[in-house]
């Protein structure tokens, strides 16, 4: 089942995002062949990260709790909100859309 994470971080968290986003892709990069979808929550700017959204397969809630709960941001107190909700895909992606920066 894939699970979304609609993750927020708190106010001035911008720096402790930076420093972390090497541990934070690392962390990611071990579950490349379960991730949907992810990317970072922009700011109107469209510049600005804000937060996060990740959509990966596991195999229970439990599982996605667990692993959300040791992914490096988490760990480091980023976030001032996370939701976390099973998804069923019913639209095909478009490969390469948009491209990946």
């Amino acid at each position: 089942m894939i699970y979304v994470f609609h993750l927020l971080d708190k106010p001035d968290g911008l720096a402790l995002r930076q420093r972390l986003r090497p541990e934070h892709k690392a962390y990611l990069g071990a579950m490349a062949e379960r991730i949907a979808f992810a990317g970072p929550l922009l700011s109107d700017d469209g510049a600005t990260m804000i937060g996060s959204v990740l959509a990966i397969d596991f195999d229970s809630r439990q599982d996605a709790l667990q692993w959300q709960a040791d992914e490096p941001f988490t760990k480091a107190g980023l976030y001032a909100s996370v939701q976390l909700h099973a998804f069923q895909n019913l639209w095909p992606q478009k490969a390469g859309f948009p491209p990946a920066v």
